[in-house]
């Protein structure tokens, strides 16, 4: 069944709520100072949900201390970080290496990260390294062959229920939510998600070949 990723929380209270949601299976949080979603303080523990730590071309020192404070499962980097350095952090935690798509993405430059990291994600090209909540052309994930899962982001929200049921790939893995459900930046509608994560997981066109 497709996983669902919600990113860019930071409210202790609608953690917890979120840790309570039985449709989703990964929270994220962005230590990227750059971010309107950004965290600077501990974060409360979950007990059901996977917890990723977005960053951006930060040292893999600092990375691994704010992983070890928050207990980080999964480590998503945003920045242009090199399939070495992917490589070193996957050796003690699964790794998110996220790529900006547009039209002229090559998508030949993904194959030197395939053992280096555990999943893609997909997100649209903005210059701000994600969250632009805008969507980019689902098509051109065609041009993918690649074996590594991959997330789907970039805009996701509400209207997109029907395209998302249509949507298939071999390597499709999950999607991850974050703006289009916000009330403000980093405030999540709890309900609205709840609604929206039930729907995706209660149809059958979701399950892929994993």
């Amino acid at each position: 069944m497709i996983q669902i990723k919600i990113c860019g929380m930071r409210s202790p209270q609608e953690i917890k709520e979120m840790d309570q949601v039985a449709t989703i299976d990964y929270i994220g949080f962005i230590f990227y100072k750059n971010s309107k979603r950004y965290v600077d303080k501990s974060l409360p523990k979950t007990s059901n949900l996977k917890r990723v730590g977005v960053f951006v071309n930060e040292e893999l020192s600092k990375i691994q201390e704010i992983a070890k404070h928050n207990q980080l499962d999964l480590i998503q980097l945003h920045g242009t970080e090199s399939p070495e350095f992917c490589s070193k952090l996957k050796m003690q935690f699964l790794v998110i290496k996220s790529f900006g798509i547009d039209a002229t993405f090559d998508f030949k430059q993904l194959e030197a990260y395939e053992k280096a990291v555990n999943y893609f994600l997909f997100d649209t090209k903005t210059i701000n390294h994600g969250g632009s909540g805008k969507l980019f052309d689902w098509n051109l994930l065609n041009q993918y062959r690649g074996n590594v899962p991959f997330f789907l982001s970039g805009g996701l929200r509400n209207e997109h229920l029907k395209s998302l049921m249509k949507f298939k790939h071999p390597a499709w893995y999950g999607i991850d939510l974050n703006s289009g459900f916000e009330i403000t930046p980093a405030n999540k509608n709890v309900q609205l998600i709840k609604d929206f994560t039930t729907l995706l997981k209660n149809k059958n066109e979701l399950y892929t070949n994993r």
